[in-house]
C-alpha cells in the first residue's frame, strides 16, 4: 500500500474507526448512533459524557490524518491525548503526575518522568520498521500509562497515524477482537510481555488488500509456531 491508499481507507473507514475506539474504552455508544453524533444530528438517550467522547475522538482522528509529517514525539502524543481527553480528564495534553491503578491487575504503573519518556518516545521514533515503530509505542505507552485518562484511544490513534503515514494501513481495534485484545492487554500488565498484544495488533490492521494479507497470515500460523509465544 501507498500512503495514498491508507488515507484513503481511513477515511473511508472513519465512522468504524471513531466507534471502535470508543468501543475498546467501554463507550456503550451503538455505530448507527455514533454516525448520527457525527452527522450533527440529535441522539436521544445516549449520555452526554458519550457523546463528548465520540466528538474528541472525531477530532483526533481529523488531526491523525491532517498531521501524517509530524514527526512522532512526546509533543505529538499530547496533542493526540489533549483532543482524546477535552473534558473528560483531570488533565489532558500532558503527562501524568500521580498515581492510578489499571482495572484487573494488580500492576501500578510508576509516575512518568518526562525525560526518561521523551527519550524513549525518541528510540521509539528511530526504528526504521513502521510496524515496530506502531507498535513498541502503542505497548510503551498503555503500559506506562501516560496520560491521567485516554491512554488506549492516544495509543490506537498515534500508532495507526504511524502506519497511515507509511502506507501500512490502519489500526482499528474492533469487537470482533476486543476480548484477545484485553485479555493480552492484561497478561501484558502482568507480566511485561507484549507479545500476545503484539499479536493482537497486528490482526487488527486494515489495508485494503486484507484478505490477503489475511490468507498469508493464517498460512504461516499452519506452517510454523508463532513466534509471539
Amino acid at each position: 500500500m501507498t500512503r495514498r491508499e491508507s488515507v484513503f481507507l481511513a477515511k473511508k473507514l472513519f465512522t468504524e474507526l471513531v466507534f471502535n475506539t470508543a468501543y475498546i474504552e467501554g463507550v456503550n455508544v451503538t455505530f448507527p448512533q455514533t454516525q448520527a453524533i457525527l452527522d450533527g444530528a440529535v441522539v436521544n438517550n445516549v449520555p452526554i459524557s458519550d457523546i463528548q467522547t465520540v466528538l474528541n475522538l472525531r477530532d483526533a482522528w481529523r488531526c491523525c490524518l491532517d498531521t501524517l509529517d509530524e514527526p512522532l514525539t512526546l509533543d505529538y502524543a499530547c496533542k493526540i491525548n489533549a483532543l482524546v481527553s477535552r473534558n473528560e480528564s483531570l488533565a489532558w495534553g500532558t503527562l501524568r503526575t500521580g498515581t492510578v491503578c489499571v482495572s484487573g491487575t494488580d500492576y501500578v504503573p510508576p509516575i512518568p518522568d518526562p525525560d526518561a519518556v521523551r527519550a524513549e518516545v525518541e528510540r521509539i521514533a528511530g526504528l526504521s520498521n513502521p510496524w515496530e515503530r506502531a507498535t513498541d509505542y502503542f505497548c510503551y505507552a498503555v503500559r506506562s500509562q501516560l496520560f491521567w485518562d485516554g491512554n488506549k484511544r492516544t495509543s490506537t490513534i498515534v500508532a495507526s497515524k504511524i502506519l497511515i503515514a507509511e502506507g501500512a494501513g490502519v489500526l482499528t481495534i474492533g469487537k470482533a477482537t476486543a476480548v484477545d485484545f484485553n485479555e493480552a492487554l492484561l497478561h501484558y500488565y502482568d507480566t511485561n510481555d507484549p507479545a500476545p498484544l503484539r499479536a493482537c495488533l497486528h490482526r487488527c490492521v486494515k489495508t485494503l488488500n486484507q484478505p490477503q494479507r489475511i490468507k498469508r497470515d493464517d498460512a504461516q500460523k499452519r506452517t510454523h509456531s508463532s513466534p509471539e509465544r
